[in-house]
């Protein structure tokens, strides 16, 4: 078989947010795996790869890098990249299934892949808290894959969820971050307890609230955030006698000294920062600041944002381990308060 008859065995999915290098190495394992490329078979040029797959140079040999780096490829000068083994098996093929890309999906993506290592193809696709796409994506793969890991967070439609979540063998499904009822069998789970996490933290800010008389919860309409956030906020506020206040919208609410914000979203914090910049209201005196999810430009950010956090390294390898177990356990994961000035 000439090289370039093998593009066809060599796919990218441009849907997939997987690296490129990444699906171009998993390809070539996959044809190998298949019997499609033998031991010897040369392959592609860089050039021929970049042309017909519409990727850099770059990454086609990045792609070809990675796999003499795990000793099954090799190249000559002047002929070319070619098969120097073909005695392995990866058994494990993981579709990874994310509601969005952010800096926290990052850090559990590449803890996941970390911890797998080589040790399995991972496919990963962001379905944007859509159902229907979310749907798609299940139906059109459930066979294709050994594992499906599955953040499940969706803006509408989500109460049925459960329905096609159900279809995937419970062996194969992993969940993170949240439970979704109706979801049954002994299957592996790593999640937050929603409504628990925020109230053990706000208690164990205690002290530092007692300073404030109102709290605010930046809460936006049709968020995929759940509403168990809201039900350990009015628990917490409630118990410790706090006026409190679920606000849809940052940029309309009047802000006063003497009130601590909670927000959720990045966008909600850059512009509760420029509001109290701009009412020459002090953070952490006049005003406390409270965001979800730690990053680290909250470390440093105007001396500290106190943060409110779930592990989201331990979800990423807690997901892998699972994979590389078999185990199909429920685990609740750490959450954090990390105190500083804004508070």
């Amino acid at each position: 078989m000439k090289p370039e008859d093998l593009i066809p065995y060599i796919n990218v999915d441009e849907y997939s947010s997987t690296p490129k290098y990444k699906q171009l190495t998993n390809a070539i394992l996959a044809a190998i795996e298949s019997g499609k490329l033998l031991k010897n078979s040369l392959l592609p040029s860089i050039n021929e790869l970049s042309f017909s797959l519409e990727m850099s140079r770059d990454t086609a040999e990045k792609g070809y890098r990675n796999l003499k780096k795990l000793g099954v490829v090799d190249s000559v000068p002047g002929k070319g990249y070619f098969i120097i083994n073909t005695d392995f098996s990866r058994k494990l093929k993981v579709c990874l299934l994310f509601n969005k890309l952010s800096t926290h999906k990052k850090i559990i993506y590449d803890s996941f892949t970390k911890t797998l290592g080589e040790r399995a193809a991972i496919d990963f696709y962001i379905y944007n808290n859509d159902f229907a796409l979310f749907k798609k994506m299940i139906v059109a793969k459930r066979d294709d894959y050994s594992h499906f890991v599955i953040i499940p967070h969706f803006l509408e439609g989500g109460e049925n969820a459960h329905e096609i979540i159900n279809t995937i063998p419970k062996e194969k499904l992993v969940i993170l971050d949240k439970l979704l009822p109706g979801v049954t069998g002994d299957y592996a789970a790593a999640y937050e307890n929603f409504a628990q996490d925020i109230y053990a933290a706000l208690e164990q800010a205690l002290d530092r609230l007692s300073h404030y008389r109102t709290l605010k919860i930046i809460f936006p309409k049709n968020s995929y955030f759940p509403h168990e956030i809201l039900t350990g906020f009015y628990r917490f506020c409630q118990q410790y006698a706090f006026d409190h206040k679920v606000i849809h919208n940052i940029k309309d609410e009047e802000i006063n000294p003497g009130e601590v914000y909670i927000n959720l979203m990045e966008d909600d914090l850059v512009m509760l920062i420029e509001r109290l910049i701009a009412q020459k209201l002090k953070i952490g005196k006049d005003v406390g600041v409270i965001s979800y999810n730690e990053t680290p430009l909250k470390r440093v950010i105007l001396d500290g944002i106190t943060t409110i956090s779930t592990d989201f390294s331990q979800l990423g390898v807690q997901a892998a381990e699972f994979i590389l177990s078999g185990k199909t356990e429920k685990i609740e994961v750490p959450f954090y308060l990390n105190l500083r000035k804004s508070l």
